[in-house]
């Protein structure tokens, strides 16, 4: 029998309440700042939008902030989309496939293939940024959707979040599959990857984020506008040198920028809460 506590209750929602609200107040001044015109932003902001919503957004997606050097918001949104969904799909399937060799094959050192992969954790791209860099430039890769992504590709965590459940799964479908006279890639396509669904979302989610938020690297592969970021592009605005920063054109800039991830999240938040929280296939 569950107890009703009603003065609980009320605490537990209002705190619920009052986190909403910090987390998403700084949102809602961005948004505000973005509905207004830099003199109005300058001068002090209010808690009210203004009536520059559609000028402001019109302008950053037309056509950009060419003071900052930064291109249209739609470029850099189309190259920050096409490299996030490069590292989240590729990250995963070279995580699944070298995670089911590991586990389901048995071939000489593969625990030791294992660990090696475990141990790049101690190694990501800003630690060795520069030999990548001078690979990514000899191979001429430079200004390219391959240079943004390729390179950060290789993933320990989720080769070790796969293993982790692979092993849960029952040796008894394994040969009831073989038994059946299924292929190891039967295998793994008609058994593996169904069972592996809500893991696939939740690592799709966090890594898509994971690559929609990279700076450093894109900073450094990309000298053509053509291919900036759109993380890139905010930092560009706000750095505009001598000039004061035109802030109601790069809150705009940013809340087009948290549109994207946050789609990917609310479509797929049933499987991305189901792959965290469950224990048991």
């Amino acid at each position: 029998m569950i107890e009703r506590r009603p003065l609980l209750s009320l605490i537990t929602h209002g705190t619920l309440v009052l986190g909403a609200a910090i987390f998403a107040f700084p949102i809602w001044l961005a948004f505000v700042a973005s509905t207004h015109t830099g003199r109005e932003v300058n001068r002090g902001l209010s808690l009210l939008p203004g009536d520059r919503m559609w000028e402001n957004y019109a302008t950053v997606l037309g056509d950009g902030l060419s003071t900052a050097g930064a291109p249209p918001i739609g470029l850099m949104l189309f190259n920050s989309t096409v490299m996030a969904l490069a590292i989240a799909l590729g990250k995963i399937a070279i995580s699944l496939l070298s995670t089911f060799a590991i586990v389901y094959f048995r071939f000489p050192f593969r625990v030791l293939a294992f660990w090696t992969i475990f141990i790049t954790l101690m190694l990501p791209v800003e630690v060795r940024i520069l030999p990548t860099f001078e690979v990514v430039a000899d191979l001429g890769l430079l200004n390219s959707y391959a240079g943004l992504s390729i390179p950060l590709i290789a993933s320990a965590t989720a080769t070790f979040l796969f293993r982790q459940f692979f092993m849960t799964v029952p040796d008894e479908l394994a040969e009831a599959a073989r038994i059946d006279g299924a292929g190891p890639m039967r295998f793994f396509r008609d058994i593996l990857l169904p069972l592996s669904r809500t893991n696939l979302a939740a690592l799709f989610v966090i890594l898509f984020i994971y690559g929609w938020n990279q700076y450093l690297w894109p900073l450094l592969v990309t000298t053509d506008e053509g291919y900036y970021t759109v993380v890139m592009g905010i930092q560009r605005m706000a750095n505009s040198g001598d000039q004061l920063p035109q802030w109601h054109l790069i809150m705009a800039t940013a809340i087009l920028a948290m549109l994207p991830p946050v789609a990917v999240i609310v479509a797929m938040q049933r499987l991305f809460v189901k792959g965290l929280v469950e224990t048991e296939k």
